[in-house]
């Protein structure tokens, strides 16, 4: 793997949740990780051989790199490097950031008021996993073609999505599984959130088998309903 030039602008920030960050091209409220990273350093683990990673390299795609593929257990990330801009340009039409903005009489935020206000909705709708057990959103939203979403919009006109080019439309995996019924239902001893139904969790003392079939189940489930397979954003081993 090539080395590449740190630009002087880089800030470098050492592993904890950045090395998982840069795997699963996390992202959130339109704005994605990759868009950020300009390197990667890591360790193969195989040889002990420190190598430096662009971002093309790494092939990012929604929730996908290489890390997540064909380098899966290859590499473990020491450093990675982002590139931020200096100029403050907020992305206000995802989800109900400016209904929340709104609410609390702000019409144009701040970094630090609109990372509180994100900070606020997520809190809302999703479990602390110190209190109960999840690992965040267990699914990706799909990524349709724009015959079959406008099918479905035949059939669901007020379902909601996002349109990714004149192709492709994203249709929210959440949305879905909550239509299906799996909002706050329970299998065993894993369930679904009460408040956001693509997060799963661990009614209490659920192993990976329970969580798993209860991941089988939705999956068929929301394809028998919308012809759309759904596919777990976690690692499953």
């Amino acid at each position: 793997v090539a080395q590449n030039l740190h630009g002087a602008e880089n800030l470098s920030l050492i592993p904890g949740e950045v090395g998982a960050s840069a795997v699963q091209n996390i992202g959130a409220y339109g704005a994605e990780v990759k868009d950020l990273i300009t390197e990667i350093e890591a360790i193969e683990i195989k040889t002990g051989h420190l190598v430096y990673i662009t971002n093309a390299q790494c092939e990012y795609a929604y929730r996908q790199s290489r890390f997540k593929s064909d380098w899966k257990d290859r590499f473990f990330i020491t450093h990675v490097t982002y590139r931020l801009s200096r100029n403050f340009v907020p992305h206000l039409d995802y989800g109900n950031i400016r209904g929340a903005l709104a609410e609390k009489g702000i019409a144009t935020p701040t970094p630090s008021e609109l990372r509180q206000i994100i900070i606020d909705i997520r809190n809302e709708k999703l479990p602390d996993p110190k209190v109960e057990g999840n690992a965040g959103s267990f699914f990706m939203n799909p990524i349709v073609e724009r015959g079959q979403f406008e099918v479905l919009q035949k059939l669901y006109p007020n379902m909601p999505h996002y349109i990714i080019d004149n192709e492709h439309v994203k249709i929210p995996a959440g949305w879905m599984i909550e239509q299906c019924g799996w909002k706050g239902k329970t299998m065993g001893r894993a369930g679904v959130h009460h408040k956001q139904a693509l997060v799963l969790v661990n009614k209490g003392g659920a192993d990976g088998k329970e969580v798993l079939a209860l991941c089988q189940q939705i999956q068929l489930d929301v394809q028998a309903k919308f012809g759309i397979t759904i596919h777990p954003e976690v690692n499953i081993r």
